[in-house]
């Protein structure tokens, strides 16, 4: 049997960093250009500008481990939000059409929850 529990906090780093890597390049592609995400998402601009620069403070948040739990949170809100339209407005199965569905937003809350639940390890700076 491995022991491996002594790693749990570069565990838990390593995922901080990629799930922030993933919130703050989506947030930075949106905000570079907002109108055509606003289209694409059938969202009003400013909505959209809101949502691109909640992602990228949260993805900078969990990669810096400042306010992680907070960051958490709302980006599991964002998250809800993407699989409520997918679901309700755009009738998106789990996987979805070319690998379009829920299931990665699913993923994404999933890394999230564990982020909360363990407030991102002990290699923050800030709680």
């Amino acid at each position: 049997m491995l022991h491996l529990a002594g790693l749990t906090d570069y565990g838990l780093l390593f995922l901080r960093i990629m799930a922030g890597v993933i919130y703050a390049a989506s947030g930075y592609n949106d905000l570079k250009d907002p109108g055509a995400r606003s289209t694409s998402i059938g969202m009003p601009k400013g909505f959209t500008i809101f949502l691109a620069l909640a992602e990228l403070a949260g993805g900078v948040g969990l990669i810096l481990g400042v306010l992680q739990q907070l960051a958490a949170i709302g980006l599991i809100l964002v998250m809800l939000g993407a699989i409520q339209k997918k679901i309700v407005v755009w009738k998106t199965g789990f996987w979805g059409k070319d690998g379009l569905g829920w299931s990665y937003d699913l993923t994404l809350i999933s890394m999230l929850l564990v982020i909360l639940f363990t407030d991102g390890g002990s290699f923050v700076l800030l709680h």
